[in-house]
Formats: C-alpha cells, structure tokens, sequence
C-alpha cells in the first residue's frame, strides 16, 4: 500500500464518499437518503410476478391452505417470515417448511412438497431456494402441487416446471428486472408482497379489512439482505436504510429478543446485522434446529421469543467452536494447494452447518476464493459451501460444473455458492474449476489493492468525524465503508486480544492518541509486523472508523486492515 498526500474534500464528506462510490452529481440526494420511493421498481416488470400473486390472491380468498418452504439460513428464515407475517395479516395463517441441513440439505425435495400436499396445502411457496429445483418441482408437478418459486440464485437456462418462476436471475427477464439480480430473497419476497396486495385491491379485498403495512416488513429485508452478503447499492441500500428505522422500534417481537439477546444496548446499525444478528439466527440452521429463526421471526409472545433467542445464542456459541475446529483442519491443507487458484478443501467428519462460515474465513486470509467441502463416507458424496472475491463469478462456474456432469448438484450466486460431490470426482473438479476459473481469479487479484477515501492525523480522528462518513451509508458489500489512513503515528502499545486479534494504541505527532484493533490479524503479515516490527519506527494505519460507546463518553477508533511504513 502506498500513502499519497492526503484527498481533497469540500464541506460535505458524506458528498464526497458517495462521488467516489460512482454516484452522478445529479443522483447525489437520492443516494444521500435511499428511500423505497427513490428506489423501488413496479413490480409488475418481473417475469411471472402477476402469476405469482394472482394466484396467491386466489388462495386468500377462497382460504386455502398455503404452507411456506425456505431455506435455512437468514435469507430463508427472514424471506419464509415476511411472508408468513404478511399472509397473517390477510387473514391467512400459514404454515411452513424449513427442511433441515444434515438431513434433507438445500432447497426443496420432491418428497416433502409432495407431502406437503397431501396434508392439505394447495399452494406452496418456496422462498430462497426452487430455482435449480428441477426434479425436485417435476415430481410435484407430476402430482398435481401449486408450487410457486421465489428466488433469487442463478438459474439456468431451462426453468424448473413451477406455476410461477420469481426471480430477478433468470436468464429471460427483461432489462428493468435484471438489474435487480443484486436482491436477496426478501427483497424478492417484499417486492412479492407489493404485488400481492396491489392485485387484492383490484379485486376489492380491503373494502371491509384495513390494507397491511408493509413498511413494518422492512426489518426482516434489511436482516435478510445484509447477512446474506448482497450488494448494498440501489434498492438494496434503501431497503437496509429504512428497515434499521423499522428495527430501531421494535415492534417485531422476535426481533426485540434477538437484539436483546445480542446484548446490544443501542439501535442495531449495519454491522450488527451481519455480525449479530444473523450468525444467531442462522446457527439454528447450521447446527440446532433448522425451523428456530421463522419461529421466533414470527411468534407473537414475548417469553416464547425470549427462549428462542436464547437458544439460538447458545447455537452460536456452540457453532463457533465446530467452525474453529474445522477450519483448523482445511488450514491445513492449504500448503498443499498454494499452486490453485481455487483451493478446494475437504475433510471427513466435518460438519456441514460450518463449512460455509469455513470458506469465507478462508477467503479473506488468502485474498482468493475458497471451496470447503465436508465428506460423508457413508454415501461417498461430499456437501460443499464456496465464498468468492469481487470479479470472480463461483456461482456461475458451479452451474457449468453441474451442466457438465461433474456435480451431483450444485447453485448459488457470484459470490457464495453450494455444491454436491461424488467424492471420486473431487480431484477432477479442483482442476476443471481452475482451469476456469484462473485467469478470472488473477485479474481479480491483481485489482485488490488498498484505495483511500480520506487521510487524516489522528487528532482528526472524532466522533464527529465517524458521523459524518456514516452519512454516506449504510455500507456493505458493492458500497464498502469509507476506508481511512491516519498517521503517522507511532505504536505505544499493542498486544493480542482474544485468540487472534491485534489490539493497539497509536499516538501522533499532533500529540493525540486513540485505540485500534485488527481482527484476526495476528498471524498475518500485517500482524506481526505491528506486534513485533514496529518499535520506533512510525507508520500509517488505514481502516474503517467505528465509535466507541463502552465508556463514558465516545471515542473514535479504527478497525486495522492495512499498515504502511511512515519512513
């Protein structure tokens, strides 16, 4: 990394963040405040969303019986309760269908919509999962099931036979849609319920009932967008925006526990989201019991709530200690694949519930993506979880790899992506996977360089300042946060924290100090170069700005990504 002499800015930094973002002058105020409004397309232009919600909307008034499937992670449990919640309020009390990881694994079997069926549900929506569902659907249609599919992963360019295909990724949609490819599910699921309610109206459904508000959903799209990593530009930044709004109220019961039991004393902020909020909820998923997150994203009593969320912490804590032993193991393997582009790691025993916290793990350590699969030495067959890098599509190549006959199954997205292996193909697919993957992995690699939206002694590190870059949020994955270089500065102390973590003080020049810390650090490079290398000599910090609230009053401090010699 290197430091230049600092940037040039006007009054108005959130201004300036949101020009190096790409945002056009002209664009700037509705970027500054992303609201629906500025944001939200007719739903209307999405393939088969009238079919969808027309069908829906039969549903409703004759009262059939409509049972949810999701899938069972965040995007699922938040996509099954937005709908779930929305249906109730339509006088509907749905139910649904959260197959469980080790058992029955992704997306939807024939043999339980089939199921689903004979106990009486005429219409089954599938949320997050369906689209590459072929056999799966082919067996329901077969039996006569309504099966509507809500989604967003990739598809190919056959479709499964569904009553209705939802899904901003297919390969037919026109332009307007496509260009929401970027939605998690229950931004699809959302836009779903807009339709829904707009085709109820046209049909006088709420001459005697009050119209839901959908704008009290918002919590569940923000949750489920941010931790299911999609890129928080356009709609996406609006509906994170406004639903931390919706989630600062509280007024979702099973929301209010589960911020209660994340132990946050303030308003959940973005981060949070990603960080606590969702690992609890999709460690129900991962290794407990996959129906907790729509539970308690649904319950309407408080003491209910309560044990849930309890519950899904403890999963946490307890997710956390398979996945430090997972990765561990696939670490170990990564001497013997330093060749790859792609390394593709695999172990016995390893519990599929991790895999995918694994690879991203794994994926930020080395700067490239990672595939991490666990073996099953019953059936031969392994469960894999892939994490990418900007610039390199896995999703895509997962699909191909399935079309080629190299995958039993196999789905996702650019950047996270599920698959099933015959273990004798492992070795093949490594390969095959490189070889198309490469030249995609080292142009990507090569753009990976550190770029500074602002430098600043670090006197000019405050509160005040914080704020003022927050106003260019909320910040994500394809609008990341504004990273900023302070120094120069000398280290005054710095140690480990935790298992990994580089915890430091930094004075200047200007006489003031503040705190740092870089997470899972202290084996890298930059890690130990801060803990062992720096005596005396000054340097630059470069990072993201946080505030500090655990004392009395607030300080800045910087979250450590990049270090750089001063002199």
């Amino acid at each position: 990394m290197e430091i230049g002499g600092g940037a040039s800015l006007d009054h108005d930094i959130a201004t300036q963040i949101l020009r190096a973002r790409g945002v056009e002058d002209g664009d700037l105020e509705r970027n500054l405040n992303p609201t629906l409004r500025g944001f939200l397309p007719d739903p209307a232009e999405f393939r088969d969303m009238g079919s969808a919600a027309g069908r829906i909307a039969q549903a409703i008034i004759a009262e059939e019986k409509i049972t949810i499937y999701g899938d069972y992670d965040v995007d699922g449990a938040t996509s099954s309760a937005l709908l779930i919640l929305l249906l109730r309020d339509l006088g509907i009390e749905a139910e649904y269908y959260i197959p469980d990881r080790l058992l029955e694994g992704y997306g939807p079997s024939g043999e339980a919509l089939v199921k689903i069926s004979e106990g009486g549900s005429s219409l089954i929506v599938t949320v997050d999962c369906g689209a590459m569902a072929f056999d799966a659907l082919e067996q329901a249609n077969d039996a006569g099931v309504d099966v509507i599919v809500v989604d967003h992963h990739k598809c190919a360019a056959e479709l499964p036979k569904a009553l209705a295909m939802v899904n901003p990724n297919r390969l037919d949609e026109n332009d307007e849609a496509a260009s929401h490819g970027h939605l998690a599910a229950v931004g699809v699921a959302f836009l779903l319920a807009i339709e829904l309610v707009r085709t109820l109206r046209a049909q006088s459904f709420f001459e005697t009932r009050d119209e839901p508000n959908l704008l009290r959903l918002l919590d569940l799209v923000a949750l489920g967008t941010v931790a299911d990593v999609a890129a928080l530009h356009g709609l996406n930044r609006a509906f994170v925006a406004q639903g931390l709004k919706v989630m600062a109220k509280r007024e979702n019961v099973g929301m209010s526990a589960l911020i209660d039991a994340s132990r946050l004393k303030r308003a959940p902020q973005c981060s949070d989201l990603g960080f606590a909020l969702g690992p609890r909820i999709n460690a129900g998923g991962r290794v407990g019991e996959s129906t907790l997150g729509v539970r308690l994203l649904t319950t309407q009593d408080a003491e209910e709530a309560r044990e849930i969320a309890q519950q899904l912490s403890a999963l946490n804590e307890e997710r956390r200690l398979i996945e430090a032993s997972v990765q561990e193991e696939a670490e170990a393997q990564l001497t013997k694949q330093h060749n790859r582009a792609i390394p593709v790691l695999a172990g016995k025993g390893w519990h599929p519930g991790v895999i995918g916290i694994v690879a991203g793990r794994i994926k930020e350590k080395i700067g490239k993506p990672a595939i991490v699969i666990a073996l099953d030495e019953e059936n031969g067959e392994g469960k894999g979880s892939g994490r990418s890098i900007s610039g390199v599509d896995l999703g895509a190549a997962i699909i191909a790899a399935r079309e080629e006959g190299l995958l039993v199954a196999g789905g996702g997205h650019a950047m996270a992506a599920g698959l099933t292996i015959e273990a004798a193909r492992l070795d093949q697919f490594a390969e095959w996977l490189d070889n198309r993957l490469a030249a995609q992995v080292t142009k990507a690699s090569a753009n990976q360089e550190t770029t500074l939206d602002l430098a600043v002694a670090p006197g000019g590190l405050t509160p005040e300042l914080v704020h003022q870059l927050d106003a260019g949020g909320p910040y994500g994955v394809g609008w990341p946060g504004p990273r900023v270089a302070v120094g120069p500065v000398r280290l005054v102390k710095c140690d480990i924290v935790g298992t990994d973590h580089v915890r430091l003080i930094a004075s200047g020049d200007d006489g003031r100090s503040f705190k740092g810390i870089a997470f899972r650090a202290a084996e890298s490079a930059m890690g130990q170069a801060l803990l062992h290398g720096s005596r005396g000599r000054k340097l630059w910090l470069v990072g993201r700005t946080k505030i500090d609230d655990w004392g009395s009053r607030l300080q800045a401090e910087l979250h450590v990504e990049d270090a750089a010699w001063a002199d």
